[in-house]
């Protein structure tokens, strides 16, 4: 079948986008691609990644920028910067610089159009496979994803790259060709030149088959998500994006870490290793309800406080010192969050008991005593904390409001006598994005609803 014709069906086969944006490096594969597509009279644009790794990426960027003028395509050169020591090798960070550059510039509803094929296909399978990867590793490239704005689609993966090199033959097509592809120091291209030809002298069809592999791994793959997000729906704690202690240890072993790694992904949060994954099962799951273990990863920690399992990014310590509050300017925490006062009336602190006062902000050390508007008793905020359920670790990210030395508000929890406003008289409201809120902003995605509370 003729790469137009194949792009055709793809493209009819999804819904429309409102351009199309081609991934342009250069290369045989995405000028096959490109010059395929400038023939469908779709509306399209083409985007260059400049990496600068190559003395000649400066000469590549202009090929691109010639090819897709000949076309009528318009192209834009995106220049990143790839951080070499990230700890992930060149070669990571680069990609990971090329998609995030790539993500940005693409628009609402837009779809972004990548070379790969079954070949590439095969070969990610294999590097996963040597990595020990799990399913959803193995199911290797997806044809269609979400990106950014609109959506990510790899339409040639069902085509092998000697079909993409008889169509730039027949077309008379000019492309670059990066001298890094033949450097067999890199992981990928040690699989392309040495290792796929031996496979393929025995198994003529070994890209074929492979890539025919990954796809039955995808379809595992979304078999295992749709039970993952029945077990979340399910295996909701007390408050929302926690997890039940006891309904995870009710599920099998392996059910219960396709659960943990779904919500995990679902919270935005990298997955852990397989020795981090049985440490939550060895230690957090079985540990006793008051004591508060954890089990960190790099971007990610797992905490329990009772029945409930948190999922959080690294949490910052608390300040130590006192914070001044200057009125009316909100207060900006060094973990991010923000502390704003509002007028409001007869549900905050007394506007009159805090007119002309010193307002500053301090967390806990330990001590601390409030009478809760309505309660009429004094109690610790230990008692307090205990008494809601507030895990430790928030406890003592929780902002203290004080009002000329004396503790007036616990900020997202209660008003202390005598700084509570009365039913009617003017207030100040204290709003705070709170701990809760921040561990839970991965529940913002649409394939991944919340576990109920």
């Amino acid at each position: 079948m003729d790469i137009t014709d194949h792009l055709r069906r793809f493209l009819q086969s999804h819904p429309p986008a409102g351009r199309y944006v081609v991934a342009y490096s250069g290369g045989l594969d995405s000028h096959a691609l490109l010059h395929a597509l400038s023939r469908l009279g779709i509306e399209l644009a083409a985007v260059h990644v400049h990496h600068g790794l190559s003395p000649n990426a400066e000469l590549w960027a202009e090929h691109c920028q010639a090819q897709c003028a000949a076309l009528g395509v318009p192209c834009r050169v995106v220049r990143v910067e790839v951080a070499r020591d990230a700890g992930k090798g060149v070669e990571a960070a680069a990609r990971s610089a090329r998609y995030a550059a790539l993500e940005q510039v693409l628009g609402e509803g837009e779809m972004l159009l990548t070379a790969h094929h079954q070949d590439d296909q095969a070969e990610t399978l294999l590097l996963m496979l040597l990595r020990g990867a799990g399913v959803a590793g193995l199911a290797a490239m997806p044809a269609v994803r979400a990106c950014g704005r609109g959506r990510l689609a790899r339409p040639l993966l069902g085509l092998p790259r000697s079909a993409l090199h008889l169509y730039a033959q027949r077309h008379g097509l000019s492309w670059v060709d990066d001298e890094s592809n033949f450097d067999t120091s890199l992981d990928r291209n040690y699989l392309r030149h040495e290792l796929l030809p031996l496979l393929r002298r025995r198994w003529p069809a070994a890209e074929r088959a492979l890539a025919r592999s990954a796809a039955h791994l995808a379809e595992a793959g979304e078999l295992l998500a749709e039970l993952a997000a029945a077990d979340l729906g399910a295996a909701g704690g007390r408050r929302p994006g926690t997890l039940s202690v006891e309904a995870l240890q009710a599920l099998t072993p392996p059910r219960r870490r396709n659960l943990l790694r779904h919500w995990l992904r679902c919270r935005g949060l990298p997955l852990p290793d397989t020795r981090h994954l049985q440490r939550i099962e060895q230690e957090v799951l079985p540990a006793r309800p008051d004591a508060e273990p954890r089990v960190c990863w790099p971007g990610a920690e797992v905490r329990r406080y009772r029945d409930d399992l948190y999922a959080l990014p690294p949490l910052a310590p608390p300040p130590a010192t006192e914070l001044a509050w200057p009125q009316p300017e909100p207060l900006v925490l060094a973990d991010g969050r923000t502390l704003t006062m509002r007028a409001c009336t007869g549900q905050g602190l007394s506007a009159a008991r805090c007119a002309g006062a010193r307002v500053t902000v301090r967390f806990r050390a330990g001590g601390e005593r409030c009478t809760p508007a309505g309660r009429g008793h004094t109690h610790e905020l230990r008692k307090l904390f205990q008494e809601a359920g507030v895990p430790g670790w928030e406890r003592e990210r929780v902002p203290l409001l004080f009002v000329d030395g004396m503790l007036a508000q616990v900020v997202g929890y209660w008003l202390c006598e005598p700084f509570a406003a009365a039913a009617g008289e003017t207030a100040l409201c204290c709003d705070l994005d709170t701990v809760a809120d921040i561990a839970s902003r991965g529940e913002n995605n649409d394939n991944c609803p919340g576990p109920r509370a």
